[in-house]
Parts: structure tokens; sequence; C-alpha cells
């Protein structure tokens, strides 16, 4: 079908040096042996998977994309360009462990057209760092970004995180003042969330690293000092520089198409006048074994055709993540029908506690109904 806008591709790299106590994504140490298989199977996905469709966006995610060889990511790179079209390529990501990052990688990485990096810092403290299971110093984080910016790199995002076990609102205080000093583009602030299953959860789910007071403090201090250093705050975690935006991250927030390839990857298509979700399996036998067998590693159980409903929420939870809100008028463009009659219950609730405001055509959150978003977005879905 044809599609107005082009389509993103997320490529998931499961990789790491070794896994961080707090980590539950989809990533895993491998010797060289284990990679090359998987790889293997993500070069057989992208085959079956080639499109004629325009892409716009591509970002290497993982686990740590820059822990590959510069010839293993090199294979990636071909692939890419020769099973899609990416002749109007507007943003290319690559997501990099500062210790895992050289010269060679960074060169090759010019060559293939990625023009955006993104650093996962999360802190400028060494003691916050190995407290976190990161293989990296802030000496580190510093010189790979010098790097990159050496290499002609001039979108560069930087990963924080707060909440952080043994930080203190001074520590904070230096990490925030220290990256703010490296003049990234873009900069994603995340408060460390304590994930079920994971060693963190065992040692923290009843004893917090940081009290609440602390972590609210951090909160309000990142959006403060970030603001007022020029960087506008565009999504819920997210602060850029004008128009540094992540473009690809936008697409899932705007609801537009996204193609997900590799482990347990996640793809949003339109299909008809509605979408299409769905996820590959998570299990790294089954994806090489169905991908040797000239199979798409879909997994079934997670293929979900969007009811009209559904799309009515996603429009309304999803546009209300960006500062920015959801447009009325695009609502009813979208689907014939006004939201404020077809959520006028959950909209006057919110309006009411002072969770949501308008102004014009834009519904949006204030800043009480940032520190509560989430109890904000699950009214649409009830």
């Amino acid at each position: 079908m044809e599609r107005e806008k082009g389509i993103g591709i997320y490529v998931h790299i499961p990789f790491c040096v070794r896994k961080c106590g707090y980590c539950d994504f989809l990533s895993f140490s491998a010797d060289r042996a284990g990679r090359s298989a998987y790889l293997e199977a993500l070069v057989r996905e992208m085959k079956l998977q080639v499109s004629t469709d325009r892409v716009d966006t591509i970002f290497i995610g993982g686990g740590t994309p820059s822990i590959l060889s510069p010839g293993e990511m090199d294979a990636v790179f071909q692939k890419l360009h020769d099973c899609f079209d990416l002749s109007g390529i507007e943003e290319f990501t690559v997501e990099c462990n500062p210790g895992t990052v050289t010269e060679e990688k960074f060169s090759l990485y010019r060559q293939a057209g990625v023009d955006r990096i993104s650093f996962g810092v999360q802190s400028a403290e060494d003691e916050e760092l190995r407290a976190l299971g990161r293989i990296h110093t802030f000496r580190q984080a510093e010189a790979g970004y010098d790097l990159a910016r050496k290499w002609g790199f001039d979108n560069i995002n930087v990963d924080i995180m707060s909440a952080i076990p043994g930080q203190t609102k001074e520590s904070y205080e230096r990490t925030l003042s220290r990256i703010l000093a490296m003049e990234p583009e873009h900069i994603s602030s995340y408060s460390l969330i304590i994930e079920e299953g994971t060693p963190f959860y065992r040692q923290y789910a009843e004893n917090p690293p940081v009290d609440e007071e602390t972590d609210r403090w951090m909160y309000e201090r990142t959006g403060e000092l970030l603001l007022a250093a020029g960087y506008g705050r565009y999504e819920i975690s997210n602060y850029a520089r004008p128009g540094r935006e992540c473009r690809h991250n936008l697409k899932y927030w705007r609801r537009e198409d996204y193609l997900g390839l590799g482990l347990g990857a996640a793809s949003c298509l339109a299909c008809g006048d509605t979408h299409e979700r769905f996820s590959n399996v998570g299990d790294m036998e089954t994806y090489i074994r169905r991908l040797e067998g000239g199979v798409l590693p879909t997994d079934e159980g997670t293929r979900e055709v969007l009811s009209r409903r559904d799309e009515m929420a996603e429009f309304m939870f999803l546009g209300l993540r960006c500062m920015q809100g959801v447009s009325l008028a695009d609502f009813t463009d979208c689907f014939g029908e006004s939201a404020m009659v077809c959520y006028e219950r959950e909209i006057r609730f919110c309006v009411e506690q002072g969770l949501l405001e308008r102004s014009g055509d834009l519904l949006r959150l204030t800043p009480r109904g940032i520190d509560v978003s989430n109890r904000v977005f699950s009214l649409f879905l009830q």
C-alpha cells in the first residue's frame, strides 16, 4: 500500500559486555560465535522483509550495538541498504556504550550514513556507575563523546539517570552540570525503575535506593537546569535543542509506521484503515531456527489488529506523552468524531483535577498531570 510518510526501522542488537543489575531489556552477553549466528539470522530477516517503502528513520538499539566489531556492524549496514529504500533517510541513530567505541567504529558509522549517536552515560559519578554495573567510567564517557565530535557527529544524545543507589542531591547536581558542560543536542532523563525479575528488584524492591522526597527533587531539578540551559522538553523524559528532537522516537508517539527487526523487536504498520501491531519472538534459539527455515520470526501471540477504539485511545495517550499535546482537530480529521465528545467524562475529570489543560486546539498535560501521567493515560484505556 502507498504510505504518505516514510517508515521507521528499529534494529535490535541484544548483546552487552555484561548485563546491568537494573536492566530488564532483552539483552545478554555472547561470544563471537553467538553474535555471528544471530547476525546471520538478522540478515535473513531483512531479506524476508525487503520492501520498497521509503525509510526515513533508522534506530539501531539494544543491548549495546557498539559492541559489534566494524565487520559485524558493516554487514548490518550493507543489508539495510540492500533491502530497503534509504534514499530519504532523515535520521540514523546508533546507540553506543562509551566503553566500546573506537575511531574505526565511528569511521564506519559515518561512511554508512549514521548521523546521530546516543550514549548511555547515566551518571558523571564513577561510584554510581559501578553501583549500576556500567562498564565505563565518566572519563571514558567524555572521551567517547569527544571522539564522536571528532568524527563529525553533530547530533548526540546522552542518557542520564536519577535515583541511583548511593546518589545524593549533590552528586546528581554534579552529573547534570557535567552533562550540560558537554553540550549534547539531546538529553534523555530517567528515574531508575526497580523492575521485577532484575537483581535490583531483589535488593531494592522493599527499600528503594533513594527516598521519595529526594527522587522528586531530582526530577524537578532536571527540568529547571535543562530548561535554563536552552533544552526544550518535548516528551515526558526527553529534552532537546530546537530541531533536535529524536525523529524516530516521535514516530512511536505520533502513531506512524515502524518495522522492528531482530530479537523481540516490535512493529506497528498500517493495515487498511487501522494498524497492526506485532513483535518478534524473544527466544534466541527460536528466532534463529525460524529464519534458518525461511520463516519470519513473528510471535503470533502478539499480533493484533487495532480496533477503532484502540486507535482512538492510542491517539490520546501517546499524543499526551508529548508536551505539545494532542490536536483536537487532528483527532476529528482522523476519526470523524470529536475527542471532547468521545472522551467527555475523562477529559472533564482531568481538567477539573488540574491534570489536563486546553489551549485552543491543543489538549495537553499540566505540570501536575505530568507527575501522574500514567494515571491520566489509564483513563483513556478503560
